[in-house]
């Protein structure tokens, strides 16, 4: 029996006396997901994650594991034709699908991108400030990162509610695992790639989708199943983690309201303060699973070959160890080393493209609506049931002008 309950109601209302219990009493221990019975490994010091996180015994690639173990850990296998990415791959494959779209993602592309970020951002606030009250992640949060892929990768901006409702379901499954919905979104998704991208092979376009088409003329290719993935990770990576990133700052601040008017006095903090947000409340709670392809040896405890092993990125953040007062939201803190855009070869490619989104966002939130507030009492939000994203379900605010 599982001496932590992490798939409990508590660890969505609140996780961090749990976690800061497993920190002090089982920093590495095991553990099995009621909905799976399948081993799981959580480690939760920040010295720990980040020797995790380094480690190269650990594997990405369930095409490394044996069909007993990926048959107890991968049970969607209608997933197969979305996960070829670089998320789920080792060196040195890992490091030639990277570069193939690193290309979109350098300073000066990021930089360009700016003005566009801006002008989405006032549009959407302007719609948003007609009525007195909104979620903001509906509003905001959600609908300005898929207006930026839309953008970047060329996919058509009305799709944007499919995307929502898809990335929901297959980057934030419920911990309980509704592995009938989870097929269903795979199918669905693989579908709309495969039409979106027969159309875009037809019809080039200065996006990025057209120059990862362009790839597959050269010698360092890639194949059409991992041109889907790389689509699919791009789409449902950067919606989902920069909505809740966007989401989670607003949150922070408002929950923080002298912050928020140290923020308010001197607008270019508004950097640290997304960092700030990134360590407190990160929109990633637990890094992706890697696998132990022998028994390891790891801080002293042995692993066992082909079990799971995931870093617990919200318990490391708030390691006393690591970020003297941890529990306080400081938007000068420094220095602040945080994990929330991973560490080592799996570093976020697109990390500078979420903290752009979030500032810009933030920063337009806190001039334009001096009067923000919460429209409803905030003990009462619920956080998503999800194993790896950490977000609101909903953020309903008023803008205090009327």
């Amino acid at each position: 029996m599982n001496r932590f309950d992490l798939w409990g109601e508590q660890m969505r209302v609140d996780p961090l006396p749990t976690l800061a219990r497993m920190r002090s009493e089982a920093p590495i221990i095991r553990l099995f997901n009621p909905h799976q019975q399948a081993p799981e490994w959580r480690v939760t010091r920040y010295a720990d994650v980040v020797e995790l996180l380094r480690d190269n015994r650990f594997s990405k690639d369930k095409r490394k594991l044996s069909d007993a173990a990926r048959s107890r850990y991968f049970r969607v296998t209608e997933f197969d034709q979305l996960d070829k990415h670089m998320l789920y791959a080792d060196p040195p494959e890992h490091t030639r699908l990277r570069a193939l779209v690193a290309k979109a993602f350098t300073p000066h592309r990021i930089i360009e991108l700016r003005p566009y970020v801006a002008a989405a951002t006032d549009r959407l606030l302007d719609q948003a400030e007609q009525q007195d009250s909104v979620d903001l992640l509906d509003a905001l949060a959600f609908r300005l990162p898929i207006t930026v892929l839309a953008e970047l990768i060329g996919i058509p901006i009305e799709d944007q509610e499919r995307f929502r409702e898809w990335t929901r379901i297959l980057i934030a499954p419920p911990s309980e695992g509704d592995f009938d919905a989870l097929r269903t979104m795979a199918i669905e998704f693989q579908q709309y790639l495969e039409e979106f991208l027969e159309i875009r092979r037809r019809q080039r376009r200065d996006d990025l989708t057209s120059a990862l088409i362009e790839t597959q003329t050269h010698r360092d290719r890639l194949s059409p199943v991992e041109l889907m993935s790389m689509i699919f990770l791009l789409i449902a990576a950067g919606f989902e983690t920069t909505g809740n990133l966007i989401g989670n700052a607003a949150w922070a601040l408002l929950r923080n309201p002298a912050e928020l008017m140290r923020l308010r006095a001197t607008p270019a903090l508004i950097e640290p303060a997304i960092e700030e947000v990134v360590r407190y409340c990160p929109p990633v709670k637990n890094s992706t699973g890697a696998f132990s392809l022998t028994d390891v040896e790891f801080r002293g405890t042995v692993i066992p070959a082909e079990e799971l092993v995931v870093a617990s990125l919200l318990s490391a953040h708030h390691d006393d160890a690591q970020f003297p007062e941890p529990e306080r939201f400081d938007i000068t803190r420094t220095p602040n080393r945080h994990l929330g855009f991973g560490l080592g070869p799996h570093f976020c490619l697109g990390a500078a493209l979420a903290r752009l989104e979030a500032t810009v966002a933030i920063s337009a939130v806190v001039r334009r609506f001096p009067r923000l507030e919460f429209a409803v009492d905030p003990d009462t939000l619920r956080w998503k049931d999800g194993v790896f994203v950490h977000g609101l379900e909903q953020l309903p605010v008023t803008w205090g002008i009327r």
